[in-house]
């Protein structure tokens, strides 16, 4: 190093780059996967954040939806949304997914959620969602509902040769062999620790504008995980604003703009590698593959706010199929949520917590071209405390008649074992 210098400038945003990178990808855990003795393929995939059923499937056959959602395009409309069944319509945020429907290789259930109600957090709706259990049993368990799954299969194996990363999942956290990959072995900077950062470099503005450029550039900025105004988003507005008048000097575009976009493209690259990475497996011994999806809070401007959310899960649905090749057709693919969001929109153009939601599936394995469930209205007497979508089936019903077809598990197991006290009910049909 004799001769030479590293300002500080470089040095923080290099080592904050390095150690926010994992958070540049959609992401909140590595992905999961374990092989077992079948044929048939699942990956589950957990929306964090509570992803608003109700635009994403939109009940437009309803008359009382567009009362609770004025102003939002009709279908028909350009760049409205796209029409299902002629009730029910397409985000157009997914319309890339619409030959998949006509396909039969996509499809929606619709009013459904987890046993929790009315304190709508975050993180106990997760933890209901990924323990399988009833509100009251979540805080005791220490093991997710797909590895208990696993625990019932003989001669399940771990995918070993690529346990990489940290297995914080609680989706999959148990006794049976399970191995973690994720696409970038650094480590994460969580709320608590950028909290404590900005207080540490809030006098000095040049540490305080080179973390807020890391933090945009990593993805953090508009990450769920930060909720509260955003310290990040504050430090990313001043960085971005104090970056203007260099960038005008050089003709740049909008340093914002330019941010955001580069933030968006390390998100999507996350998201292809995530895709790839699970096809390939998939196309191998593993049988499941499990990860996490985020930004679903949408409190603010929901029409910019869930358009990011909703390409990446399409750009992973898509790129599943393309990945899977012939096994597509073997493979189903749960996307689930912990909770729905109100019925209406708020003051600021966004929507709060709720309870009833909606869960996508796909795959070739999979019955699509249909929304199921029963449908409860959207009348104020027909919803949840006159607020939120009523839910008219457990989300878990869903997911254990999808094991259940795929992979043969027995009624008693799903009900006892795998979703403690659940009761399967009619089945809906979802497996060919």
């Amino acid at each position: 190093m004799a001769g030479k210098t590293l300002d500080r400038r470089k040095f923080l945003t290099r080592s904050l780059l390095l150690g926010c990178s994992a958070a540049a990808s959609p992401l909140w855990t590595p992905v999961s996967f374990a092989a077992a003795p079948w044929d048939a393929r699942m990956v589950v995939i957990i929306l964090r954040g509570a992803m608003d059923g109700l635009d994403v499937v939109q009940p437009w056959g309803d008359p009382a939806f567009a009362q609770l959602r004025p102003g939002a395009p009709r279908p028909g409309t350009e760049g409205g949304p796209k029409d299902l069944d002629g009730y029910f319509a397409l985000h157009p945020g997914l319309a890339r997914l619409m030959p998949l429907w006509r396909a039969g290789e996509l499809g929606f259930v619709h009013a459904v959620s987890t046993p929790y109600r009315d304190k709508r957090s975050h993180f106990t709706g997760q933890d209901i969602l990924e323990a399988g259990v009833a509100d009251e049993a979540a805080s005791v368990r220490s093991d997710g509902w797909l590895n208990r799954m696993l625990q019932q299969v003989p001669g399940v194996t771990a995918e070993t040769t690529y346990a990489i990363g940290r297995g914080d999942m609680l989706l999959t956290r148990g006794t049976a062999p399970v191995s973690d990959w994720s696409p970038d072995a650094s480590l994460g900077i969580d709320a608590s620790a950028l909290r404590r950062m900005d207080v540490m470099m809030h006098e000095d503005p040049l540490f305080r504008d080179n973390l807020g450029e890391a933090i945009v550039l990593s993805g953090l900025a508009d990450s769920a995980a930060l909720s509260v105004g955003d310290m990040a988003g504050d430090m990313a507005g001043d960085m971005a604003g104090g970056m203007t008048g260099d960038m005008a000097m050089s003709g740049g575009a909008s340093p914002r703009r330019e941010l955001k976009e580069m933030a968006a493209a390390a998100r999507n690259s996350g998201v292809a590698q995530i895709a790839a990475f699970a096809a390939e497996k998939l196309r191998g011994d593993a049988r499941i593959a499990s990860f996490s999806l985020n930004g679903w809070d949408t409190h603010a401007s929901q029409e910019r706010t869930i358009a990011a959310p909703l390409e990446r899960l399409e750009s992973v649905i898509l790129g599943l199929k393309e990945g899977l090749g012939p096994i597509w057709g073997k493979t189903g693919v749960i996307a689930m949520t912990e909770f729905g969001r109100t019925a209406a929109t708020n003051g600021t153009g966004g929507t709060d917590h709720g309870t009833g939601g909606a869960m996508l599936l796909a795959g070739g394995a999979l019955r699509g071209g249909k929304v199921y469930g029963d449908w409860p209205g959207l009348a104020e007497e027909a919803l949840y405390v006159r607020r939120d979508l009523m839910p008219t089936r457990d989300v878990r019903a869903h997911a254990a008649w999808i094991m259940r077809g795929l992979f043969g598990l027995s009624i008693p197991d799903l009900e006892a074992a795998i979703f403690p006290g659940l009761e399967m009910g009619s089945e809906p049909g979802l497996v060919l």
